[in-house]
């Protein structure tokens, strides 16, 4: 039976979950899994606004975090900034039994239009491994330097407090309260540096996964996260921009003239990371509704998720609706009446946790959910029905696996708005549905019902190989 559901909502079920989010409800065979949660409701009550507020004024209170500043000192620039950091991460892993893994990215970057004399850019790193598959990694960022007008400018004061306090703030906040749980696969919460100089500390992280091997499923970059008085007047704190690419920067020629024919222009894995996101929202974070903008970033500007698209990663950019540019790369002064800087006043700390909040709930739903299927291919061409084939999770990550369900939806449509649980099997015929009139994807399930993110057929979806 075929079943239409609005933004991937088909059937309400409630998982029963112990609040430890340890142990689940087992599902009877061949029961269709639950897809909503109490656990992840749990998890987004748990953000604590407070607990951001405190992180984003103790990053101001730094002077400044510029790339190129002080880093001797215990009270100013960069380099107490980050040991702060590290401390505060050290701190919540002796809450949870030491199951953080905090290590220190390093490298010497020189010679750059922002980076003139030879400078060290540091990377905090908190890693949370997971218990099935620990090589398999959801990560959320944020950026620890900040800037004034100038870009070269290291000594003025530099608050950064929605630049990029806010998404610091919101990952120690995620670090805090998801520590408190047991994962399938790995969460990596990233302090990223030399954001403004370059996006040097992206491109050195997103370097060392790829030589590593790490196998990243997704990275939720958040750069600004805290404002909600707009430029242009408007005054919103119920919406939040999800940025992602459309064509995967890494496509060979031969993936592009393949994908002319079968498309997938905006079907790519940090597409369908966004459309995740989107689903999240919807589902169990109140009063906040996602934009998704099919483009990497805004116009002509960049951020820390960039680095990791180049490398082939799905990524994308969390951040406000409404910016306010006098708040942003601007030396705090008054002129004419008109206040300027990234002070803490324009911080809207609830508005924070609540961005905060979708971020930890979709890190531990794609953390409990398996590796999304590979190998996804589909045939109908001059046929009255759409055959879906996909190369089964295997592995230990099999232990969890109920079985796969298969999406579609208009090709105009935005989200994907029909679906079918199909079970545990690697290939499945829908029936009387044109392939020539939809786009289609897979996900793989869990027993408990977390999903994978939907996996367009082809190079052009994939999430890479497992």
């Amino acid at each position: 039976m075929l079943i239409k559901v609005t933004k991937m909502r088909l059937i309400h079920f409630i998982s029963i979950v112990f609040i430890s989010g340890q142990s689940f409800a087992k599902q009877p065979i061949n029961q269709v899994p639950p897809q909503e949660h109490l656990v992840l409701n749990n998890i987004q009550q748990q953000i604590e606004a407070k607990k951001i507020g405190y992180t984003v004024k103790r990053l101001v209170g730094f002077g400044t975090r510029h790339t190129l500043s002080e880093t001797k000192s215990n009270t100013r620039g960069i380099g107490a900034a980050r040991r702060w950091i590290k401390s505060e991460f050290e701190k919540i892993s002796q809450q949870c039994g030491d199951c953080l893994e905090i290590i220190e990215q390093k490298q010497v970057f020189s010679g750059e239009k922002r980076i003139p004399n030879p400078t060290e850019v540091v990377n905090i790193i908190a890693i949370q491994r997971g218990q099935l598959a620990p090589n398999r990694y959801v990560i959320m960022s944020g950026d620890i330097d900040s800037r004034v007008s100038d870009p070269l400018d290291f000594t003025s004061d530099a608050p950064g407090a929605n630049d990029n306090a806010s998404g610091i703030a919101g990952v120690l906040e995620t670090a805090r309260v998801l520590s408190q749980y047991k994962f399938n696969g790995s969460i990596v919460y990233a302090a990223l540096s030399g954001e403004e100089q370059g996006l040097f500390g992206g491109k050195m992280m997103a370097g060392i996964a790829k030589k590593e091997n790490w196998h990243i499923e997704a990275v939720l970059n958040n750069d600004m996260i805290g404002n909600i008085a707009g430029l242009n007047g408007v005054i919103d704190n119920t919406t939040a921009r999800v940025f992602s690419e459309g064509i995967r920067y890494t496509e060979t020629a031969k993936e592009a003239k393949l994908r002319r024919f079968t498309g997938g222009e905006v079907d790519s894995a940090s597409r369908n990371l966004a459309r995740y996101i989107d689903n999240i929202a919807d589902q169990y974070i109140p009063n906040l509704d996602v934009m998704m903008v099919y483009r990497l970033d805004r116009f002509k500007r960049g951020g820390h998720h960039r680095p990791f698209n180049q490398q082939g990663y799905a990524a994308v950019r969390i951040m406000e609706t409404n910016e306010n540019y006098d708040r942003q790369h601007q030396n705090v002064r008054i002129e004419n009446g008109k206040h300027y800087g990234d002070v803490l006043s324009g911080v809207n700390i609830d508005y924070a946790a609540k961005l905060t909040s979708l971020n930890a709930v979709t890190l531990a739903s794609l953390a409990w959910a398996p590796a999304p299927p590979t190998q996804v291919s589909i045939a109908g061409a001059v046929s009255p029905s759409t055959t879906l084939s996909w190369q089964k999770v295997s592995n230990k990550q099999a232990k969890n696996i109920a079985g796969y369900r298969i999406y579609w939806r208009l090709t105009t449509e935005p989200t994907w708005t029909h679906s079918q649980y199909v079970g545990d099997v690697a290939q499945f015929t829908l029936k009387n549905i044109v392939i020539d009139n939809y786009f289609f994807g897979v996900a793989s399930v869990s027993k408990e019902g977390f999903e994978s993110p939907v996996v367009f057929p082809g190079p052009a979806g994939s999430f890479g190989h497992y």
